[in-house]
Parts: structure tokens; sequence; C-alpha cells
């Protein structure tokens, strides 16, 4: 059930992974949190709270290492690197993970839903932002949306493209038609380390470009921490993966 791919990726200059559990369903991209690698979601027991929907054939879940995630957060590299490679990243993404997953799933145009906590937030609502024709649906929990303040108040233009707060109010023309018809989910605690105000200003962007989305707040017994995204995730899936 469980399966691991490893290759060498020409976009990020590095050997990455992929994580496969599951045989049957829907195909979940599933983004860890900023330093997380393909199996943090494992060991963290999300992975086990999803068995029934893996196991009943509903879904198929996939994960892969934080990478531009770790780059971030690192304090090693400037913020003109971080933003490309983050970009790098989503090319990684769409040029060779999208097309592992539907070969794995025998389909060349299945859809599929990408879903992540914190940081892995971000990469789900920024991946489905740049790429509505492959990804039909974003659950991001507990989001971390502005990544600005790693910029030291600077403007760098691969950052804006990488960004949804900043690339989704010149966002115009069959992606952004193509994004409208897509769903992008936000749930948030209000608990200690949350920060839901960062949801609402995501599903406010989207909303103002005429995006389907809903902020679930779940109040203040919610921390940001596995403990709430291992009650969230399986609940979202369950309703929407069909």
């Amino acid at each position: 059930m469980k399966h691991v791919y490893r290759w060498y990726s020409p976009n990020v200059e590095q050997e990455v992974q992929l994580v496969r559990w599951g045989t049957y369903g829907t195909p979940v991209l599933l983004f860890p949190t900023a330093g997380g690698d393909a199996e943090e979601v494992e060991r963290f027991h999300l992975i086990g709270v999803l068995m029934p929907l893996i196991e009943s054939g509903r879904i198929k879940v996939y994960s892969t290492d934080s990478i531009a995630g770790k780059a971030w957060i690192s304090n090693q590299h400037s913020a003109e690197y971080c933003s490309l490679f983050q970009n790098r990243f989503d090319t990684l993404v769409y040029e060779e993970i999208v097309p592992l997953i539907r070969q794995d799933c025998a389909s060349s145009d299945i859809e599929i839903i990408t879903a992540g906590a914190s940081i892995g937030a971000f990469n789900a609502v920024a991946t489905i932002c740049r790429h509505p024709d492959v990804f039909r649906l974003a659950i991001a929990m507990s989001g971390t949306y502005d990544l600005s303040k790693y910029l030291d108040g600077q403007f760098i233009q691969d950052f804006y493209f990488a960004s949804p707060l900043h690339f989704l109010p010149g966002l115009d023309g069959p992606v952004l038609e193509q994004l409208r018809k897509r769903l992008v989910l936000l749930p948030s605690g209000e608990g200690e380390f949350e920060d839901i105000g960062e949801s609402w200003r995501m599903g406010n962007m989207l909303g103002d470009k005429g995006v389907p989305n809903r902020v679930d707040p779940w109040g203040t017994e919610w921390r940001h921490d596995w403990v709430t995204w291992r009650v969230m995730l399986p609940k979202y899936l369950a309703e929407f993966a069909d």
C-alpha cells in the first residue's frame, strides 16, 4: 500500500521523493509543514487517521518533501534565492509530480485534490491558483499565507509570482476562469499559535476574484498543531473526495 518514488529533479537540482499510500481512489497531494519531509505526515499520524478513506478506496495520498519551505526557514539563503526556488518547486510539482501521479492512477487527465497545514497550506493554495487545470480542490488548514516577512521589505518579482496574496489581484484570463470553477477550503483553529486572520485575508482575496472559497473557524479550543489537523483533514476529505 505504501510506495516511495525517488528521482533526481532538474528543476530543483537535487534528489526528491514522493511517497504514496493507497491503491485506488481520488489522488490527494498532501504538502508537509515548512521543514517536513515526505513522510512527516505519517510520523505525525495524519496518514493513520486517513486509513479508513484509504483502505476503502476513496483516496490515494501522495506527499513530497517541503523543499522550498526548508529554504525559507533555513536562514542560509537570500530572499531572492528562496523566491526563485519556490517557483522551481512549483515547476517540480506541475511538470514532474503531477505526471507521475496521473501515471500511477492510470489516467492522463485525473484531477487532484491538494492539501496541507501551515506553510503546507500556502503550497496547497498556491498550487491550485497556479494550476486549476489539474487541481480541483484545496484544503488549506491553519494557513500561513504571507511569506513577505522573509523579504526584508524588498520587492522581488519571483516572489510576486509565487505568492497567491500577491499575484491574485492581477490574475486574469483563462487561468482565472478555470480557477472560478474550483473550491478552496480554509479551515483554521483560533487557539494557541493560530492566526485565523491569515485565512480570512486569503479568503477575501479569493472572493474578490470570484473564486469559490470557505473559511471555517474552528474555535479557541483548536491550536496550531497536528492534533487539530488530524481531525480536520479526514472530515473534509470524507465530504469532498468523491
